[in-house]
């Protein structure tokens, strides 16, 4: 079973399963949403049956598929994974096909982004190629987690940027075209960044080799200078701590999750970021030692700045989707906090951390599209009272909010609580200025509920007068959800209730694998751990570190 491709295969099916969806005639748009769907479930089954042909006590890297791709330069497509690597590929399992599911109705503009402008040959077109970019999209961050050749990584962490800005920029809100081009100018210039880095990598191993290479296991032999270490550290830093993206790197990130459909948003936040502090450990810490630590205390100042400053900058927010994007900007800074803690447990905690943020602000992200494809507004003053009208939408709400904070028993306390237990004994002033952050998340999570499930209800849950509603057989306002699950918006009279939808069945699918994840993870998290621990630990080897 071991011999079988899982890494290539995962890479492959969605990336003709894309070619295919967009070939499709117009007016199949159902067919799209089906083939859609039935490839990123087969890439689900492959991840899991990557889990497990896994051996947690086998070598370091596993699964492993080498051809020579450019022999001159010494480059291979070569794949592989350890534990870290394994359980984002199995985060993307999950989620890909949940945002599929959570688009299969209304398509992209449901949830304000976009709508269709001409008809519904644009609105058959849009289907296709919406479901397209998020296939092409899913094989390129399967790739960018699996690949073993330092320059195969770059190509994917390169070519993952085209599916995303597309979605933002063709499926996105009013500012799409803004989002999607500061999204790549940010992502393209620390690409660039890197790519210095990585050629001089090259050059480094031809000195000492006598021939160049881009496979990490030859890289990492390297006895690279101090000084050179520096450089090539901070090559590939920048590019990571933007996608990470580690203030005052992150203000992309705000209007890319603002303006992203909310698939999208999933995908940006729960895991394209995640490149970034996946690169500190694959990349950073191994391959530049001496460097990792002399830049430690600054990174480390970062993380908490980012923690405390983002947190600030949520409770904030008037809108929906800003807010959640900025408590994701502070959740990075945990994890970089336990990253370059240098502790097994911290680290430990960091990639747990990674994989349960996917999973609740995920959640959080989809419940959000949801109230806002109802209501037609991402502004929070814009709903009050929706908990009496959509108790379930409600539950799932309150679910991933109290995931996000890291409340005890969900997932996320397990792995915030690793960072700080892990990074208190080697930077006790780090963790206790960091738990601050748990504070202020209590804050804008439950502030945040509160004003929109609860109290009375208001603006677009209320009733209006009679000369506000929309007569009967009158068209809803463009922009407005229409057909199945669309809900009466500012159409009611005084005196009347107002129909605001609860969750369709097909949405409690979308949202009950993840429900569920946040709560097993809660209370077993050595689910995930049995993988992880064992590749951060021969991480922190190559360090130097011991504890």
């Amino acid at each position: 079973m071991t011999d079988f491709p899982f890494l290539v295969a995962m890479i492959a099916v969605p990336a003709i399963g894309a070619a295919v969806v967009a070939a499709l005639p117009r007016g199949r748009e159902l067919l799209a949403k089906q083939l859609a769907l039935a490839v990123s479930l087969v890439v689900l089954v492959l991840a899991v049956l990557a889990a497990v042909a896994f051996d947690t006590g086998g070598d370091r890297f596993q699964l492993t598929h080498s051809w020579t791709w450019i022999a001159d330069f010494g480059v291979s497509f070569a794949v592989g994974v350890d534990g870290i690597a394994l359980v984002m590929l199995l985060l993307i399992g999950v989620l890909v096909p949940l945002v599929i599911g959570a688009s299969w109705e209304d398509g992209p503009g449901a949830d304000g982004g976009a709508p269709d402008a001409d008809g519904g040959a644009a609105r058959s077109r849009s289907m296709r190629f919406f479901f397209a970019w998020l296939l092409l999209l899913e094989a390129m961050m399967v790739g960018v987690f699996a690949a073993t050749d330092v320059f195969l990584f770059y190509v994917f962490f390169e070519a993952m940027l085209v599916p995303m800005y597309f979605l933002i920029g063709s499926f996105g809100g009013p500012r799409r075209q803004y989002a999607a081009v500061k999204f790549f100018l940010y992502s393209l210039v620390g690409g660039l960044v890197m790519l210095a880095a990585v050629i001089g990598l090259y050059v480094v191993s031809n000195s000492q080799l006598g021939e160049g290479t881009f496979a990490f296991d030859a890289l990492r032999q390297l006895d690279i200078d101090p000084g050179v270490q520096k450089l090539l550290f901070l090559g590939f830093f920048v590019a990571f701590a933007i996608k990470a993206p580690l203030v005052p790197l992150h203000t992309w990130l705000p209007d890319s999750a603002a303006e992203a459909p909310v698939g999208g948003a999933v995908l940006l936040v729960g895991v394209l970021d995640k490149v970034g502090t996946f690169g500190f450990l694959r990349y950073c810490l191994p391959l530049f030692p001496d460097a990792s630590r002399y830049f430690a205390p600054m990174v480390l100042v970062l993380a908490v700045v980012g923690v405390l400053y983002a947190a600030l900058l949520a409770m904030g927010q008037s809108d929906m989707k800003r807010l959640v994007a900025y408590t994701s900007i502070s959740h990075f800074g945990f994890i970089a906090l336990g990253i370059f803690a240098f502790t097994t447990e911290a680290a430990t905690g960091a990639v747990l951390y990674m994989v349960n943020h996917g999973i609740a602000t995920g959640l959080l992200f989809l419940v959000v599209g949801m109230l806002i494809a109802r209501g037609g507004s991402r502004q929070i003053g814009d709903y009050g009272g929706v908990a009496a009208h959509a108790p379930k939408l409600a539950g799932a709400f309150l679910i991933a909010g109290l995931a996000s904070l890291a409340l005890p028993g969900t997932n996320s306390f397990v792995s915030e609580f690793m960072v700080l237990i892990g990074t208190f004994p080697e930077r006790p002033v780090y963790a206790i200025l960091a738990t601050g952050g748990i504070i202020l998340a209590a804050l804008y999570i439950l502030l945040m509920y509160q004003r929109t499930m609860h109290g009375p209800a208001r603006g677009v849950v209320a009733p209006v007068a009679d000369d506000e509603h929309t007569p009967s057989g009158a068209a809803a306002p463009a922009g407005e959800p229409t057909g199945a699950g669309a809900t009466a918006v500012l159409t009611a009279p005084v005196g009347t209730a107002v129909r605001f939808s609860d969750l369709s069945r097909r949405e409690i699918a979308v949202v009950a694998p993840l429900v569920v994840l946040i709560l097993v993870l809660g209370v077993q998290p050595q689910l995930l751990l049995d993988f992880i621990e064992p590749a951060v630990i021969a991480t922190l080897s190559d360090l130097g570190a011991t504890r």
